[in-house]
């Protein structure tokens, strides 16, 4: 534990945000948008919002898987198990994210249909040889992390001749989405946002490397900085943007040199390409409809692919009216400008996904703080 406490001595992260705050200029605002949702639950976990200069701003971005994918893909994964009667296996944070009439998986499970949660795609492929005589599929969420598991399950469970195996796959991709914003910075409901840099995702950088980000700098002029997971990560990349935006640079930085490169794990991205290819679009919870921004297997793998081997139809199913989630995705409003957060929305009796899921904005705010006040206190 020693190695991970270094990255979250006091006296260093006190160090740098008084750097933070001798930089940043006050005749300025700073709106720096964390895409990552693990970066949200660090933000608020070891206060660095608290640490960080009043007009300086983490704005929350799509950055969980669960809470970008619509609720029509859900109702299809539902449709699976209960009117095609597959064993339908998935990940924890899917079973309680509510979908049409705010039924979720757990809900399907509890009326007797076989749904089971899994931690990785080896524990579906097991369910697969187990249950010979039934049809199991996987279904698979999540970013560029995720995404070689899957693909590693479909090769071998082709080797192996595992013919009741498939996935309803859900993969979507970071670069796209940041595009999307950037593409639409002005938002009716709020006025407008304004984006001056990124903080750019852990886990997919360490699959995609940092290559993949130079548009952000190049075409739409921002800094952006690939940053860790620990709190003096979040301080020095945050330090870093403001550095970029003080001496009028956009570039490309990566903080998480311990982890992340240019290249990326090379390997991965070989499997995924063999694997899947790229949907001509999908829809995001809060973004909508995104050209290129998800993947779909090959037709070579098709004889794996849920979507083909059940026919199911496209839908789409509105969220609900009052649930604020599409607009916190998009970065445009934060969990407390939700009328029903903490009074109807609570992780008991959730109503959007951003309350459900370990990296949900809501979820974040209601663990550890439910105001929009700062609240006091130094990171640990």
């Amino acid at each position: 534990m020693k190695y991970v406490d270094d990255f979250r001595r006091r006296d260093l992260a006190q160090s740098l945000a008084e750097a933070i705050a001798r930089e940043a200029d006050k005749s300025r605002q700073y709106s720096i948008m964390e895409f990552c949702g693990g970066h949200t639950h660090a933000i608020f976990r070891y206060g660095v919002q608290d640490l960080v200069p009043a007009n300086l701003r983490f704005v929350h971005g799509p950055g969980c898987p669960v809470c970008v994918l619509p609720i029509g893909r859900i109702d299809s994964a539902m449709e699976l198990a209960e009117k095609h009667g597959v064993i339908l296996a998935t990940y924890g944070d899917m079973m309680r994210v509510p979908a049409r009439k705010r039924r979720s998986l757990l809900k399907a499970k509890a009326d007797g249909a076989d749904i089971r949660m899994v931690y990785s795609t080896q524990d579906t492929l097991r369910i697969a040889r187990d249950n010979p005589g039934r049809e199991v599929v996987f279904f698979a969420i999540g970013f560029e992390t995720t995404t070689p598991p899957t693909a590693v399950a479909i090769k071998q469970a082709q080797a192996e001749g595992l013919r009741n195996f498939s996935v309803y796959c859900n993969h979507v991709l970071t670069p796209a989405a940041m595009q999307q914003i950037l593409d639409s910075p002005d938002d009716q409901e709020t006025g407008g946002m304004a984006i001056d840099g990124f903080l750019g995702p852990s886990h997919v950088s360490t699959i995609i490397g940092t290559r993949p980000y130079a548009f952000v700098a190049e075409t739409y002029r921002r800094p952006i900085v690939i940053t860790g997971f620990e709190p003096l990560d979040v301080l020095q990349a945050t330090l870093m943007v403001v550095r970029q935006l003080n001496e009028g640079r956009h570039q490309v930085e990566n903080q998480y040199l311990r982890v992340v490169t240019e290249d990326g794990n090379r390997k991965a991205q070989r499997l995924v390409a063999e694997v899947f290819e790229l949907r001509s679009d999908f829809e995001w919870r809060g973004l909508g409809a995104i050209p290129d921004s998800a993947l779909k297997i090959r037709e070579s793998f098709a004889a794996f692919d849920a979507e083909h081997r059940f026919a199911l139809a496209k839908r789409q199913v509105a969220d609900v009216k009052s649930c604020e989630c599409p607009a916190i995705l998009r970065g445009v409003k934060t969990p407390t400008d939700c009328k029903l957060f903490g009074k109807a929305c609570t992780p008991e009796s959730p109503m959007g996904a951003c309350m459900v899921s370990s990296e949900g904005a809501c979820a974040a705010y209601w663990t550890y703080r439910r105001s929009a006040e700062p609240t006091e206190g130094v990171a640990a």
